[in-house]
Formats: structure tokens, C-alpha cells, sequence
């Protein structure tokens, strides 16, 4: 086994207990990965989960920078080392990845690697992820890891016992993997076994209060000459039916609230989303939360669909290269703001050509809730969207 600074059964089961106590996918892959490279001393690790179409789905690293990662450029393709891993399924050990046959290069910014340790992570006889850790360090005693030492030519810093103890770590890794992948697609089947209740709720609720609504109405327009008196009485049920309908609708709404806003709160929320819409585009999209405290229920929603719409609209409009989204504390409130560096618009023109790009929908739901929402933008210099809500 390796004698880096937590080698040993502790630091094993340390590495497992980390993986097990995540549920959502990408938490689960992040430990993987910072797990493997901790254990094993290694510069760099990375681990890959493969979609249906030659690429990753998702990629995680660790021992790269936020800065170095954005200067690599898009998630790399399924090719040379990490495809062999992923269609022989077998164990990678190479003294020089840069001298294998199959190696084919990386993108300038990409940090240089010599030693490599890959394996891929199977699930039964599927493979369901890449493993991999580049440039063996060298600890010794007690001290802190040495950057990687010359070493006999053609000999791998990665050792057969490191190989095992990957080996062991990936079995974990693949039952964590799945138990995520299994309570997000639980997750998902929830939220669409409620929303399906809630439209037959609101079909049945509803659909009877607006037929009652229309046999008044038509009852009262054949009164109106003959007995004004009654059509009048009718009209009054009319409006009373029609705000009946109102709170029907307003109730349904509310119970359509996003579950997640309950289990993770806003901020968490936003944070995943983004996420997600970061690795989904070639735009960068990047989010900040600050000292934000939770806020009353119709709040938290109202930030979350004003976020959603002002990114749907970066980056499927704006040809934006780069999404900023901040979260801040303002007062008991809060302030999201969400800025691009996109194409721009003016905003006036928008307004008189009848197109809106959802900032109607914005503002009613920052007005529902008390805010204020400005917009700023212009042709070529970008657009920022700026909404404040109160606290409780």
C-alpha cells in the first residue's frame, strides 16, 4: 500500500465513509476523485462519467485550478488513454502517458503528466466511469508530499499496491455512484408522481368552478333584457366563482413550489442548477452566494424563477461566452444578480417590437413579492438583471 500522509486502513475507511454519506451524483464524484488522489499521492485525479454520444457526461478533477480547468477549454472527448479505459475496461499503468501509442495530446493550457494510474469503475459489466491519477509524489516519513523525483527509466511511481488499493476504492466508488444515481432518479419520479397529482387536482378543482362560470355567465347574458334584476344577481355569482377559481389556481401554484427549494434551500439550489447549466454549455456559467439567510417561502421561489429565466435567456440569446450569477445578503433580504457578456439589447426596443424576453414574467413575480427588478444592457455591452426581495 502507498505510505502517503493518510496510507492505511483509517485513511481507507475514512475515503469510503466520505463517499456513502453523499447522495447527489456529482458530491458523490468530487470525494471519489479527492479521495483516490489523497490516498494514493498523487498531483492529479480525475474521473470521468460517459454519456451516449463520444463525450462525458460529466468530468471531475482535482489538483487543477478553477482558473487552469477554465483555460483548458470544453470536457475532453472519449479518445486515446481514457477510451481504452472505458471500451477494454481494464487497468491503465504507465511509467509515461505521453509515451504510449495511444496518447494524442492535450490542449496547451492542460498541466503536463509523466506517471499514470486508470482504471474504469463497473457497475456488473457496464462501465460506468474513467479513474485516473498522473504524476506519483513522493512523501517521506511524515512530511508533506515532494513534487514528483527523476525515477529509473521506464518505471511507473505507481506502484502494484497502489494499483490495488485503487482497485478497492473504485468497487466503493461504483456502489456509491449507483446509490446516487438511484436516489436522484427516485427524486425525479417523486417530483413527477406529484406534479401529475396536482394537475389532476387542479384539472378537477378547477375545470368545475369555470364550467359553473360559463352556465352563469350564459344565464345571466339571457336575463339581461327580460329581468335585469336577476342577471344582476347572476353577475355577482360570476364574479364570485370567477375568484373562487383565482384562489384554486393560486393554491395549485404554491404546491408547485420546487422541491428541492424545501430539501436544499435556495442557495444550494441555485448552485446546483448552475452547475449543470455550466458543464450543459460552452458559455461559462459561474455562481456566488454571500451571507444570505433563508427567506419566506414565496421569496425563495420568486429568486429562483428570475434566476432561471435570466439565464435561459444568456445563453440561448445572447451568445454570452460568460454567465455570472451572485447571491447576496441585503439586509434581511437579498440581491441575485445575474450578468453576461453577450450581444445586449435595448431594452426600449424590446418593449415597442412586443417581445419581452420573459422580463414581464420577472417583474410581476418581483413585484408579487414586494422587490424591484432593474434591467441594464445594451447592443454589444452585455446584460445584467438586478432583483432585491425583502426578508420576512
Amino acid at each position: 500500500m502507498s505510505q502517503g500522509p493518510r496510507s492505511g486502513l483509517a485513511a481507507v475507511s475514512s475515503a469510503l465513509l466520505a463517499m456513502s454519506r453523499h447522495l447527489e451524483v456529482r458530491d458523490v464524484l468530487k470525494t471519489i476523485v479527492a479521495s483516490a488522489r489523497e490516498l494514493l499521492d498523487a498531483q492529479y485525479a480525475a474521473l470521468g462519467v460517459p454519456d451516449d454520444h463520444g463525450g462525458f457526461a460529466q468530468f471531475v478533477v482535482d489538483g487543477v485550478s478553477d482558473d487552469q480547468w477554465k483555460a483548458i477549454g470544453p470536457l475532453p472527448r472519449q479518445h486515446g488513454i481514457l477510451a481504452a479505459m472505458l471500451q477494454e475496461a481494464k487497468v491503465e499503468r504507465l511509467a509515461d502517458v505521453r509515451k504510449d501509442s495511444r496518447f494524442e495530446g492535450w490542449p496547451s493550457a492542460h498541466p503536463d503528466m509523466s506517471d499514470f494510474l486508470g482504471l474504469p469503475i463497473r457497475d456488473g459489466d457496464e462501465v460506468i466511469g474513467a479513474l485516473f491519477l498522473a504524476n506519483k509524489l513522493r512523501s517521506v516519513g511524515g512530511d508533506p508530499p515532494h513534487p514528483p523525483r527523476p525515477k529509473p527509466e521506464g518505471s511507473c511511481g505507481f506502484t502494484a499496491a497502489d494499483e490495488e488499493l485503487l482497485s478497492t476504492l473504485a468497487q466503493h466508488a461504483a456502489i456509491a455512484l449507483t446509490n446516487a444515481r438511484l436516489y436522484e432518479r427516485s427524486r425525479e419520479l417523486t417530483i413527477a408522481e406529484e406534479r401529475s397529482r396536482l394537475a389532476h387536482e387542479l384539472h378537477d378543482a378547477v375545470s368545475q368552478k369555470l364550467f359553473s362560470l360559463r352556465l352563469t355567465a350564459q344565464a345571466a347574458a339571457a336575463l339581461i333584457d327580460r329581468d335585469p334584476s336577476r342577471a344582476k344577481g347572476e353577475l355577482h355569482q360570476v364574479a364570485a366563482l370567477a375568484a373562487e377559481a383565482a384562489d384554486e389556481l393560486r393554491a395549485a401554484v404554491v404546491e408547485l413550489r420546487p422541491a428541492a427549494l424545501d430539501e436544499d434551500g435556495l442557495v444550494a439550489t441555485l448552485r446546483t442548477q448552475i452547475q449543470v447549466l455550466d458543464r450543459a454549455h460552452s458559455a461559462r456559467v459561474t455562481f456566488t452566494g454571500r451571507g444570505v439567510k433563508a427567506l419566506p417561502a414565496a421569496q425563495e421561489e420568486a429568486v429562483l424563477r428570475v434566476a432561471q429565466e435570466a439565464l435561459h435567456n444568456a445563453l440561448r440569446h445572447s451568445a454570452a461566452e460568460h454567465v455570472d450569477v451572485s447571491l447576496d445578503r441585503r439586509g434581511s433580504g437579498a440581491v441575485l444578480r445575474v450578468t453576461d457578456d453577450g450581444n445586449g439589447f435595448d431594452p426600449k426596443a424590446i418593449r415597442r417590437a412586443g417581445r419581452h424576453l420573459g422580463l414581464v414574467s420577472m417583474r410581476d413575480r418581483t413585484s408579487g413579492v414586494g422587490g424591484t427588478l432593474t434591467v441594464e444592457s445594451a447592443p454589444g455591452k452585455g446584460t445584467t438583471i438586478e432583483m432585491e426581495v425583502p426578508g420576512g
